[in-house]
């Protein structure tokens, strides 16, 4: 029943997608677009409102007394956010500083519905303890409890801690009060403005599609307008494989202020999904590969494997966040021999999600990867520099 709940819910998605980016056509998509696009209208006011509530404080934010850096977006999916999460907490622990990520754990396993109920009716505040998915020491949950980004991050990072709570003021103070940190991370915490106090906001832009399709949510991807970078300290232009000369006017025509940085996904080796025997990147130059990938845009996943020297000869696609079963992995297979595949190649975020499988009768491996700086090196160094000051 889960299953076909989860199966139903990702065709729907697919779906809307395909209306949101005009792939649907017909007069019956035109009309939802229309549709969509006077919810956009609505949801925008929304935002308006809930952004001046917090402006003249009717809604209060919080301060815990120690440094806060919010990581996120101004679209939904796909901007490669977790590598840059990943680089930041790394750095901040390198130098000395007690790091903690707090993310809301999406599609993680929810607290009850019951339970969420029962608070609500009788006003009851939850002191449900966030989810440790880290304690900084050993990894304490799976990818379905955690969330697959809390997860990677948790596999990722050493002494690094990784809780997952909706409520990130909670778990903020959770990750002071248990684990000693001095440093909390909030990974898509640029709208999330609960939590302030000595506040950093880094936002995520992707130069192939930097503003989605230019619509706000639900008629585009926009979380916010494009004018909404006026607020970040640093902007993070991601997935840059040519000249962002042009990206980085606008940008900076909406922000003079802040730190702009320039970066690529660096593909470092490829792992086992099931035995984390590492490869490297040579493995599959002039060999015969599938893709297998759920994640928001496949095509840079499967470019990055051409660049490599891969011939693609198979590509599978899910809906982002797929929780993949034991079926369609061996469905993956035996079309991969079909089409003589020596490799199943798929990335990180979704091995994590993959079911334990006795046959694999080819090698499936995940790409590991990490944020490589392409411009703005010594900007992104003083900004760390910064925060580590006592």
């Amino acid at each position: 029943m889960r299953n076909l709940s989860r199966k139903w819910i990702e065709n729907l998605e697919t779906f809307a997608l395909e209306v949101v980016f005009e792939e649907k056509p017909g007069k019956r998509a035109a009309f939802l677009r229309s549709l969509l696009y006077i919810l956009s209208k609505i949801f925008n006011v929304g935002v308006k409102i809930r952004r001046y509530l917090y402006k003249v404080r009717l809604i209060r934010d919080t301060t815990i007394g120690v440094q806060v850096i919010a990581v996120g977006n101004l679209t939904v999916g796909g901007t490669g956010k977790t590598p840059v999460v990943e680089k930041l907490a790394h750095e901040l622990q390198s130098q000395g500083r007690t790091v903690a990520i707090l993310s809301r754990g999406y599609r993680s396993k929810p607290i009850p519905l019951w339970q969420r109920i029962f608070n609500k009716i009788f006003l009851r505040e939850d002191h449900t303890p966030p989810r440790v998915v880290s304690d900084g020491k050993s990894l304490l949950l799976d990818s379905e409890k955690a969330g697959d980004e809390p997860y990677m991050l948790a596999s990722n990072l050493k002494d690094v801690v990784v809780l997952v709570d909706k409520d990130r003021v909670k778990a903020g103070r959770y990750a002071i009060e248990k684990f000693g940190c001095d440093t909390l991370l909030l990974d898509d915490g640029f709208q999330y403005w609960r939590l302030h106090g000595r506040r950093l906001d880094v936002v995520l832009i992707d130069s192939q599609q930097p503003f989605g399709n230019g619509f706000l949510l639900p008629r585009g991807t926009l979380r916010e307008p494009p004018s909404q970078l006026s607020r970040a300290d640093v902007i993070f232009i991601t997935k840059c494989d040519g000249d962002a000369t042009a990206l980085r006017q606008q940008i900076v025509e909406i922000n003079s202020d802040a730190l702009i940085i320039e970066c690529a996904h660096e593909p470092l080796y490829f792992v086992d999904a099931f035995t984390f025997e590492k490869y490297p990147l040579d493995s599959i130059q002039h060999k015969k590969v599938s893709a297998l990938s759920g994640i928001a845009q496949p095509e840079s996943f499967e470019k990055s494997l051409q660049k490599l020297g891969a011939e693609l000869v198979y590509r599978r696609r899910f809906a982002d966040h797929h929780r993949f079963t034991q079926q369609e992995i061996i469905n993956v297979i035996n079309q991969s021999k079909k089409k003589q595949a020596e490799y199943i190649i798929t990335t990180q975020k979704d091995a994590v999600r993959f079911p334990k499988i006795d046959r694999r009768d080819i090698p499936i491996l995940y790409l590991r990867v990490e944020i490589k700086i392409i411009r703005g090196a010594r900007d992104f160094n003083e900004c760390v520099r910064r925060i580590c000051i006592k």
